[in-house]
């Protein structure tokens, strides 16, 4: 079987986000880059750098994940030649939750013989909203 080709980093990004939320591994691992300084950081989670390490960390995951459902929301896109950078949020909820603290992402494609892959992701919690003061009057 060859593998998938993606002919843009959007492809390659819309896979990835299938993969994560069929908790698929193989297509998963068909989105990275085949490279040893690929890496990956979850959300207060150590950075896991190349293959093994990346295949890995998405494995636990979804071991002990139950069903997710994803939304993604793109904050902004910026492409020059055989790079390009992805910045998303990601509101997932796990199981019967009904919402869980959004995730601020980045994800970093690179074109290579084989198509556009993932070469990083890297996901933090968002920031609590700030909660607005009182006005006191004086």
């Amino acid at each position: 079987m060859s593998p998938t080709r993606f002919y843009t980093p959007q492809e390659a990004e819309a896979a990835f986000y299938a993969a994560f939320a069929k908790q698929d591994l193989a297509a998963m691992m068909a989105v990275w880059a085949d490279d040893p300084q690929i890496a990956c950081i979850l959300p207060l989670g150590p950075k896991l750098i190349g293959p093994e390490a990346v295949r890995a960390g998405w494995e636990t995951i979804f071991h002990h994940s139950p069903q997710m459902q994803l939304l993604i929301e793109e904050q902004g896109r910026a492409q020059d030649g055989a790079l390009a950078v992805h910045t998303v949020q990601e509101h997932i909820r796990v199981g019967g939750q009904t919402s869980q603290a959004p995730v601020l992402v980045t994800n970093i494609y690179r074109l290579t013989d084989g198509g556009w892959r993932m070469v990083l992701h890297h996901a933090s919690p968002a920031p609590q909203p700030r909660k607005q003061r009182k006005k006191t009057l004086h």
